[in-house]
């Protein structure tokens, strides 16, 4: 079963990393959460879930407006050729459902199958958002608060320049 946004804010609690959720209507693309959110401060994300050519699973996390560009990502993260993972996949792995993919979701992904990718200029941001596990809110947490998660849950992060 995977996690829910209670054990979610849980282990946030554990960690010690801050937090504040704000409930708005269901978003499940970038312009979406644009005209929901209202004016939560920090950096907005967008979140990909991939699958390159030799089975590797990955999380690309980064800016809302970063141009993503998955024909040469591969190089300069050391993966084969990217693709889209399949929404049935990202359920079976990271435990949500598409338009809720986040960071926090690889809490249920206990065997590490999943190497996240954070963007180096996303890091710049002191505090970032986030769905928590649906996409019926945005959690905000400070950067220093992601990787602490990251770690706790055996997902040490490559931080590189998406775009």
């Amino acid at each position: 079963m995977p996690a829910s946004r209670d054990d979610l804010f849980a282990l946030l609690d554990e960690l010690g990393i801050s937090h504040h959720t704000q409930e708005h209507q269901a978003a499940f693309t970038v312009e979406d959460a644009r005209a929901l959110r209202g004016r939560i401060p920090g950096g907005h994300t967008k979140n990909l879930f991939l699958k390159d050519k030799k089975g590797r699973l990955w999380l690309v996390v980064a800016l809302e407006d970063t141009a993503v560009n998955l024909k040469t990502l591969h190089r300069t993260i050391g993966s084969a050729r990217l693709s889209f993972g399949k929404p049935d996949l990202m359920e079976q792995t990271l435990g949500v459902r598409p338009g809720s993919v986040t960071p926090f979701a690889l809490m249920n992904d206990e065997q590490g199958k999943v190497t996240v990718v954070l963007d180096e200029a996303m890091m710049a941001h002191d505090l970032l958002n986030f769905h928590p596990l649906e996409n019926t809110a945005t959690t905000t947490i400070p950067r220093a608060g992601l990787l602490t998660f990251l770690k706790a849950t055996g997902h040490p992060p490559l931080i590189v320049k998406v775009d």
